[in-house]
């Protein structure tokens, strides 16, 4: 199936994408502060940029809310 689909979402409202990160695949910079977690969790607007990371997925979905977003998890 390959027909895009336009997902509604409450007007006004902006989308965050939550999505685990492998702590491997980041720069050394940010490897040298995150201690022994080996997945972080990203947090992109919807065009993609990041916009943060943090150590786990609950904290995403409290971060984005308390920007007005409403997070969903990207695979």
């Amino acid at each position: 199936m390959d027909t895009e689909f336009e997902f509604p979402h409450e007007a006004g409202h902006r989308i965050a994408y939550v999505r685990s990160v492998a702590v491997k695949d980041l720069p050394e910079e940010v490897k040298s502060q995150v201690g022994d977690l080996e997945t972080l969790y990203a947090v992109h607007s919807e065009e993609g940029e990041r916009l943060a990371l943090v150590s786990d997925r609950r904290m995403a979905f409290v971060l984005a809310r308390q920007h007005d977003l409403d997070p969903v998890t990207v695979h």
